[in-house]
């Protein structure tokens, strides 16, 4: 079996927005989707759907509130995903030689 680094890429992480999505969550303790949705430059369908998918792994958390009467949606990346996410961008580094 080969030890190569590209053995140990995430799948789950291979879409664009996907990767996007945890590089951002990376950088801040919790994000809105509104902030999140501008960021990536996505509509809300697209951060919607991932986020729900990131989420069905356990790579995400998701929170629903409300500020004043605006419902309002958060999200976090779980202890999961952030060693996952951390464990993928290190394979990428030694692949890319940057490591």
């Amino acid at each position: 079996m080969s030890t190569h680094a590209r053995n140990r890429l995430n799948d789950d992480f291979s879409n664009p927005v996907r990767l996007s999505i945890m590089g951002s969550l990376t950088a801040a303790d919790e994000a809105d989707f509104k902030s999140l949705k501008e960021a990536l430059g996505i509509s809300d369908s697209v951060l919607s759907r991932h986020l729900s998918a990131l989420e069905e792994k356990g790579y995400v958390q998701i929170r629903k509130g409300f500020v004043g009467k605006r419902p309002r949606t958060w999200a976090k990346l779980s202890t999961e995903g952030r060693t996952a996410f951390a464990e993928h961008v290190q394979a990428l580094k030694e692949i890319t030689g940057i490591a």
